[in-house]
């Protein structure tokens, strides 16, 4: 769906390959991929609702030079249980102290989004509860084992083993988990173009 970005050049900034296949499977063909790294350091007195937004900005605004048919697509995930932001582990100790902590518990799952062109910069987010269920230390340490969520805030995959075999629920947009809320990101991208 092309069509949608008005002869725009759509680039997406982010190794991860969930939002690759989102935007894949999302018909928005054939777009750049140009990732920049960046100093994902926040403020501790940020509102933690405020920190996927702030992070995917700072990922946009690293570019120094957008052409003026060019429009670049950031996006930073975090997971969110009882206030405490839960990202990508630092080792298998820490993936299952945090699996250990998400089991039998809701959390929320918070997508922040920019948008940026030559001329205007925009940001939005999109939420998601998801409750796993009770698991079993050697639950979690087969999950981690075969499927090594080291790349994935939270330590899990929502498209993988847990989320087919350990979600109870979800309220919100499946997609948003996985990294991208593409009914957002199709909506706002339209918006953004015109």
């Amino acid at each position: 769906m092309q069509s949608i970005l008005n002869g725009k050049k759509l680039i997406l900034s982010s190794g991860s390959p969930r939002r690759q296949e989102l935007l894949e499977n999302s018909g928005l063909i054939p777009y750049d991929k140009r990732v920049r790294e960046i100093d994902e350091s926040f403020s501790s007195e940020m509102d933690v609702y405020q920190v996927a937004s702030f992070l995917a900005r700072e990922k946009a605004m690293a570019f120094d030079t957008i052409e003026d048919d060019e429009i670049y697509l950031t996006a930073d995930t975090i997971v969110l249980c009882e206030n405490k932001i839960y990202g990508k582990p630092k080792d298998r100790a820490d993936a299952i102290k945090t699996l250990s902590t998400l089991s039998d518990t809701e959390h929320t799952v918070i997508t922040g989004v920019c948008l940026r062109s030559s001329t205007e910069t925009y940001v939005f987010d999109d939420i998601s509860k998801v409750k796993i269920a009770k698991m079993t230390l050697e639950e979690i340490e087969f999950y981690i084992e075969n499927y090594a969520p080291f790349d994935k805030a939270g330590s899990y995959g929502i498209q993988d083993w847990l989320g087919i075999c350990k979600v109870e629920y979800i309220h919100g947009s499946y997609s948003n988990i996985m990294g991208l809320p593409m009914q957002k990101v199709y909506h706002e991208l339209e918006a953004f173009c015109k």
